[in-house]
């Protein structure tokens, strides 16, 4: 059965990490689970808070002593993987050690948001600054210039006008240009929205070589993360890849761990199938084999989501010092270009008087 699209989760992931810690620590401290919601849901009331997670939940939590219950009748309000996690954690009586990694997780992947939403933010800032600052010239300031060379009596078919003319030409163009990619780009974040995500990151990945890349890294980060956590939760690595695999929601991750699966049915060692799938670089795929023969499998796992996010940040980061550099030399050439086709014929009827 397909899954139900997200309209509106309840939480940002920095929200989603504050709540799994706060549950964690109330397990921790001995607390059962329905006393700990009711007192958050008391302390909630009395801030008055915007969001009320607690107080939506606790008549369930009350009537089922369930956590995954409660979040699975509000779904559409909560991560899907949030909620299989939480129904794994209470299945084999981790919920607390679930509790602490998704608030990892969560912290984790507020910060790729975060970066991801830069990378986009300052392009379409500038872009809209670009078509308000070459309309301005061309739709007021060069009808101006125009009247001011006609009434100097200037030829308008002579060279100075056609100059005129041709700058005018090639700053419509560029405009036009500009606020085609404006609308593709906005086109883009509202399907990114939607349930044609998919479709559009597969689009993306083809034609943006970066966007390939950085989406790679991601998945690797998300699957590394999600083993390493399950691994070192005690659970199989048959078992960690299954409820890795219904946990995950983008194509491309599923694809990947159920290529793993894949591997391993017909005899493949975890990390000769991982090896295999190309999840991982090779530098990465003979870690993992070292710490596989050692034993160490979780924390290397872990290690490696850690480091693919911070490589996926640093790829963001870049993506972002390199496209303010070269918006902002195209907006001056354009500008200029439109500015020298004024100002010359100007400079060449003043130098004639």
């Amino acid at each position: 059965m397909a899954r139900k699209e997200k309209s509106s989760l309840l939480l940002n992931s920095e929200e989603l990490s504050v709540f799994c810690d706060q549950i964690a620590l109330m397990l921790e401290s001995g607390m059962t689970l329905k006393d700990g919601v009711d007192m958050l849901a008391e302390d909630e009331e009395q801030q008055a808070a915007r969001v009320r997670p607690y107080a939506l939940m606790r008549e369930t939590v009350e009537e089922t002593g369930s956590l995954y219950i409660a979040m699975k009748e509000r779904e559409s309000e909560w991560p899907h993987y949030m909620i299989e996690m939480v129904g794994i954690g209470e299945e084999t009586g981790r919920l607390e050690d679930i509790m602490r990694s998704l608030s990892s997780y969560y912290t984790r992947e507020g910060r790729i948001r975060d970066a991801a939403a830069s990378a986009v933010t300052y392009p379409l800032v500038l872009g809209v600054m670009m078509v308000v600052i070459i309309a301005v010239l061309l739709w007021r300031v060069m009808p101006v210039f125009r009247r001011v060379l006609g009434s100097l009596g200037v030829d308008p078919n002579g060279a100075s006008m056609r100059l005129m003319n041709v700058g005018a030409i090639a700053g419509w163009i560029v405009l036009g240009i500009i606020v085609v990619m404006l609308i593709a780009v906005v086109t883009v974040v509202v399907l990114m929205r939607t349930g044609k995500r998919d479709q559009v990151m597969a689009f993306l990945r083809k034609i943006l070589p970066p966007v390939a890349k950085v989406s790679g890294k991601l998945s690797a980060s998300r699957i590394a993360g999600m083993l390493g956590m399950m691994l070192s939760g005690g659970f199989p690595i048959e078992s960690a890849l299954e409820m890795s695999a219904n946990a995950l929601e983008d194509k491309e991750s599923i694809s990947r761990v159920q290529a793993i699966r894949q591997r391993m049915d017909h005899g493949d060692s975890f990390a000769d199938a991982v090896s295999s799938s190309k999840l991982f670089s090779d530098f990465y795929n003979r870690i993992l084999k070292i710490g596989a023969a050692s034993g160490h499998e979780p924390q290397v796992m872990t290690r490696i989501a850690e480091v693919y996010e911070e490589q996926v940040e640093d790829d963001l980061s870049r993506l972002i010092s390199l496209i303010e550099p070269v918006l902002v030399a195209l907006l001056s050439i354009v500008i200029g270009a439109i500015l020298l086709s004024m100002m010359l014929p100007m400079a060449g009827v003043m130098s004639s008087l």
